[in-house]
């Protein structure tokens, strides 16, 4: 089964946060995108198992959004 991981920058807090309509209860932040993926790969299974389902193996798809605000000058 695929679980869709929702990755969006909040730059005010200047973090990466994930969270999931698939996996109740994933909620996690990280200054580091490839620290925060870590961090989900040891959450999912975990969130899961206490959520009742016992999946042997998933698939996590990230979506990342992020945007900036940048000016020109002329």
């Amino acid at each position: 089964m695929a679980y869709k991981i929702i990755m969006a920058w909040d730059a005010d807090a200047g973090v990466w946060i994930a969270t999931s309509k698939d996996v109740p209860g994933l909620v996690l932040e990280s200054g580091s995108f490839d620290a925060l993926i870590q961090k989900v790969r040891i959450a999912v299974p975990e969130l899961l198992q206490m959520n009742g389902a016992t999946p042997t193996e998933y698939r996590l798809d990230y979506t990342t959004n992020r945007s900036d605000v940048v000016a020109a000058y002329g």
